[in-house]
């Protein structure tokens, strides 16, 4: 009696769970039916390529390079993965192919997330592609740097560093020998700073054209670049001008070609400076016009831009006249240890200027010359650099440069 109690109790619960099962195949088809949904456009991507590259092959071209993919699943599934078809994509092994053209089958890789356990069936359109493999072809490129935008004003680039400084691109020859140029691009509308960092590698044309649509690989997708910015300023060349000769700054007219350049360095370096002093010139030196010819010095920390490396200053002493009087008082100073010295010259026609009514004033017993010795060593005759010196006055002033020849005995 018990037993058939148990027996029927048994069959009573496997009753139940067919039943159970039933009634959810009945509500899954009524409530989320089966069905077959087409995603067209999956692209082909392939994997094993670096079997190929260590054969010294590489993938040519991929034809088609998407596909059509047919999906047979319950409508919440096939919804699902609609709604993150971006993610989905076939898969082509190419680590068997050879070089020419292969048919290879592709599988499709589900995006993350996905439960492809739910998938009842997916089927291709068309069934293969055909990859084509041909020789690894590897060109070594110089990287070059190029700014998108344009440097601010007032502001000057300096020289970029690059790190790598070349990189090898590699692929089939025909798609890497469209390659003219890799350049590490700045986009920047206004420059003004300095840029440190790591910028994409980009593929040109010879036409600048950015090449996006090659199936070759880099060494390095990127380079670390460093571009030096400093400020620029136009800065005003300045003499100084000491009087002499009977004449004063004001009496001089002073002209400096250029008159500026153009300087660049940091800002606190530039913010003080105003001009650049070249020399000065004594205008005893200037009879009526000179010109003077002075290098352009910098501080270290500042570059001269211009490149110009001198400057030409003409000086010319206006409103005043002159008078040349016959000296003969010469005398000589520092001889040379066991030497004597003559004179050889008896007069020396020395200049002045100043203004007419102070010249008037002057007279040839007002002068003295005195000859400098130091220098001559050699026996014999030869001419020495001399000093004019006038006496009382202050207004008047002696030009030009003298010498005297003398007689140098042992």
């Amino acid at each position: 009696m018990m037993g058939q109690l148990l027996e029927k109790r048994w069959v009573c619960i496997l009753l139940s769970v067919l039943l159970a099962i039933t009634f959810w195949f009945y509500i899954r088809a009524s409530v989320d039916p089966n069905g077959t949904v087409s995603i067209h456009n999956v692209r082909v991507e392939t994997t094993g390529t670096n079997v190929l590259a260590n054969q010294g092959l590489t993938i040519a071209d991929i034809s088609p390079a998407a596909v059509e993919l047919r999906v047979e699943a319950p409508a919440s599934v096939r919804t699902d993965l609609l709604m993150n078809r971006a993610n989905l994509y076939m898969v082509a092994d190419v680590s068997r192919c050879v070089e020419g053209e292969n048919v290879v089958r592709c599988k499709p890789v589900w995006p993350e997330n996905f439960n492809a356990e739910n998938v009842n069936g997916h089927k291709q359109e068309p069934a293969t592609v055909v990859v084509t493999v041909g020789k690894l072809y590897n060109k070594p490129f110089e990287v070059e740097f190029q700014l998108s935008g344009r440097v601010a004003k007032g502001y000057q680039m300096g020289t970029p560093a690059i790190e790598p400084e070349s990189i090898t691109v590699s692929g089939p020859v025909e798609q890497v020998n469209r390659v003219a140029k890799v350049a590490a691009i700045l986009e920047d509308d206004e420059l003004d700073d300095r840029f440190a960092g790591d910028l994409p590698l980009t593929l040109l044309d010879s036409g600048g054209n950015v090449l996006d649509d090659l199936e070759v690989t880099l060494s390095t997708e990127t380079a670390y670049v460093v571009v030096p910015v400093v400020v620029t300023k136009e800065v005003e060349l300045k003499v100084d001008i000491e009087p002499g000769g009977g004449a004063e700054e004001g009496d001089a007219k002073v002209s400096i070609e250029p008159h500026t350049i153009v300087v660049s360095g940091a800002q606190a370096d530039l913010d003080g400076l105003e001009e650049i002093y070249l020399g000065s010139i004594n205008l005893s030196e200037v009879v009526t016009t000179n010109s003077f010819s002075f290098s352009i010095n910098l501080d270290p920390s500042l570059n001269n831009e211009s490149g110009i490396a001198s400057a030409q200053v003409t000086v010319t002493v206006e409103g005043l006249s002159t008078r040349t009087f016959a000296v003969d008082n010469i005398t000589t100073t520092d001889h040379p240890n066991g030497y004597t010295a003559n004179v050889v010259t008896q007069s020396v026609q020395v200049t002045v200027r100043g203004r007419e009514e102070d010249l008037e004033q002057i007279n040839a017993s007002q002068f003295r010359i005195v000859a400098d010795l130091s220098h001559a060593t050699t026996l014999g005759g030869s001419r020495v650099p001399a000093q004019v010196y006038l006496n009382g006055t202050s207004t008047v002033g002696v030009i030009g440069e003298y010498t005297v020849a003398v007689e140098i005995i042992g």
